[in-house]
């Protein structure tokens, strides 16, 4: 009888231990699909970025490309889970967050190509700036370009009126020649033809 009740006690002791061992080992398997443990790599982007990969203990993967100076988008996120389906967004400077579309590699494309995708609009005040600035420039460069062409014209009239000052004192020198000459042909033939009449009065 002791015997008997000692078995019995044994088997009833291993099923209990049995139960015990299988409930442990479903509130582990619980515990890990609660919160599922995760690896993360961390590496430089293009266009100024810096991408981070997580991977989940359900095989989601989240990379994150953050943008260091970017003025249209801050951040782009690709979810993929574990069949393989991948959402694309797109967070603003402001912490606008859209879906990213018409994008083939949202880790590889430019900070600008993301944020056409997610639709958010450029600062056209900074462009205006910018515009407003070349325009300035240009202007200052025309107005630079006019002054030199000015003075240029203005040295060209220069040379232009010193020649015809030459030109016209050359030409006052030779007729006050002429003058003068005529003048003392006049006075020449004055001086003979009063000559000729003094020896007509006096015989």
């Amino acid at each position: 009888m002791t015997k008997k009740i000692s078995l019995l006690t044994i088997l009833l002791l291993a099923a209990v231990g049995v139960g015990c061992s299988s409930t442990a080992t479903e509130n582990a398997n619980a515990v890990a699909s609660q919160s599922p443990a995760t690896t993360t790599t961390t590496a430089p982007g293009p266009d100024n970025s810096e991408i981070t990969t997580s991977v989940s203990a359900n095989g989601t993967r989240t990379e994150t490309r953050t943008f260091r100076n970017n003025r249209r988008v801050s951040k782009v996120v690709v979810t993929t889970d574990r069949n393989g389906t991948k959402t694309v967004k797109a967070t603003s400077p402001s912490g606008e967050e859209r879906v990213v579309n018409n994008v083939e590699n949202a880790l590889e494309a430019t900070g600008d190509k993301i944020a056409d995708g997610a639709g958010f609009v450029a600062d056209k005040s900074k462009d205006v700036a910018k515009e407003t600035a070349d325009k300035a420039e240009d202007v200052k460069d025309k107005t630079v370009s006019g002054t030199k062409k000015v003075a240029d014209k203005a040295e060209d009239v220069g040379g232009k009126a010193v020649d015809t000052s030459k030109d016209v004192g050359s030409k006052a020198v030779d007729t006050s020649k002429k003058v003068g000459e005529k003048t003392v042909e006049g006075a020449k033939k004055v001086g003979s033809t009063t000559k000729k009449a003094v020896k007509k009065v006096i015989p």
